[in-house]
């Protein structure tokens, strides 16, 4: 009798997740129309694109100190991740709105530092 643990092999780990659209039960989903005004940060899912951001010292304990204060205030457990998506996703709702006039536009008009 062997004391080894059974494990999953290679195939297990790294299976397949999202339906394989060569299935003829599954429904082709559409393609999403971009949202404008109503934008809203994607949430938690697995997400298909990545961005490497530097931040500074003060920037990344900003975030985190907003992502304790969404928990400790707010009851509200979020990742920086979605804090920052949820961030961008405000942004860019201004900028559709309000276009010239938004927060970003004002922002990136301020003289660099």
């Amino acid at each position: 009798m062997t004391r080894r643990a059974a494990l999953p092999g290679a195939a297990e780990l790294f299976r397949t997740t999202v339906p394989r659209a060569d299935h003829a039960d599954v429904p082709e989903a559409a393609p999403a129309a971009p949202a404008r005004a109503g934008r809203s940060g994607s949430g938690r899912r697995k997400h298909d694109a990545k961005i490497t951001v530097y931040v500074s010292d003060e920037e990344l304990l900003g975030l985190e100190q907003a992502r304790l204060a969404l928990r400790a205030d707010h009851g509200i457990a979020v990742d920086r991740g979605r804090v920052v998506r949820e961030a961008v996703a405000a942004l860019l709702a201004d900028l559709d709105e309000r276009g010239a006039d938004s927060e970003l536009v004002r922002r990136l008009r301020e003289p660099g530092e």
